[in-house]
Formats: C-alpha cells, structure tokens, sequence
C-alpha cells in the first residue's frame, strides 16, 4: 500500500513541522511519499513576483524549487527518508519514506499549468495518480472538517483551486489537521 502525504509549508513556519515529521516516522514505516509545500521559500517566489512583475511560468518553476528546498528541509531533520525527483524513480516495492522534489521537466511534459492555482496540494494529487498511490493525505496546520467535499476546501482555501483537477476519483483523499495523523 502507497500512501502521498502531502506535508503543508505552513508547519514549518509555525514551529510544528518536527512533531509533523516524527508523527509521520512513527506512523508510516511502509510504502510512503511526502510532498512537501513550498512554506516560506513560495512565499518569497509570490513577494519577488509581485515587486518583479515576472510571468507566471517562471514564477511556477521558482515555486517548485521552493518545494525542492523543503524536501532538502526535511531531509535535514528525518536523514533516514530519502530524496526521489521523478516520479519514475519510485519503487513500487517502496519500503520506508521518500521525499518528492518535483522534477520541473517532468511536470513540464506531463502539462501540469503553471498557475498559483496549482500548488503543492494539487502537486501531491497529480503525484497520486502517477505512481497509482492507494492513498492522498493532506496535512495542514490548522484544523480542518475532514469530511468537506472538494469545493467547500477549495472556497474555504484549504485547498487550490486546482485540486478538484488533478484528484483521480479512484484516490481516496482526506486533508487532516497534522495532529489527527
């Protein structure tokens, strides 16, 4: 069983991104992938965009390297999980934790916009249906009603506006305050 967690950058700014990570150690010795959020590097991206007035595929391809950065991040702190760029490179005989770094050229190829409507959260549903995962998490820092159906996360910003897009409606998801892990 392959289970996507998709790991929300805010924990990282709020101080709870170690607890997060060591729940999901403890938790998830099997088949496992983390999709980190881009956290306090995106933001940086949305704040040079805005002063720079750049367009939105290089401020795309900068938001992707600012999730490669907090993969890099949580390597750091769980030195045990390994790095995976290309979803091809993930085993189907996966056993312990990996850490995306989404490869730019794949995303590139497989059509994936590049638009603020497409963040990490979507990033992680399209790595979902890639590698035929059994299963999406998505963990955020704030409280959430688990059972909300995709528009009302996606009007209430719990998700982007893109998800409902890249969801394969054979994977089930669930997106979870990081404590009810």
């Amino acid at each position: 069983m392959t289970t996507v967690i998709k790991v929300g950058g805010s924990l990282a700014k709020n101080g709870r991104l170690n607890d997060c990570l060591n729940r999901i150690d403890r938790q998830y010795k099997k088949a496992c992938i983390i999709v980190p959020g881009g956290g306090g590097f995106a933001d940086q991206v949305r704040a040079a965009q805005q002063h720079w007035q750049f367009d939105q595929h290089t401020a795309h391809n900068m938001a992707l390297l600012a999730m490669q950065q907090m993969a890099l991040l949580f390597k750091a702190l769980q030195p045990a999980w390994q790095l995976v760029a290309n979803s091809q490179d993930i085993s189907y005989d996966l056993h312990g934790i990996m850490i995306w770094q989404p490869d730019i050229t794949e995303l590139d190829a497989a059509g994936v916009e590049a638009s603020w409507d497409v963040t990490s959260d979507s990033l992680s549903a399209w790595l979902a249906g890639a590698i035929h995962a059994d299963r999406l998490i998505i963990l955020k820092s704030t409280p959430v009603a688990v059972s909300s159906p995709i528009d009302a996360l996606q009007h209430a910003d719990i998700v982007d506006p893109a998800f409902h897009r890249f969801i394969a409606a054979d994977i089930p998801f669930d997106v979870r305050y990081y404590e009810q892990l």
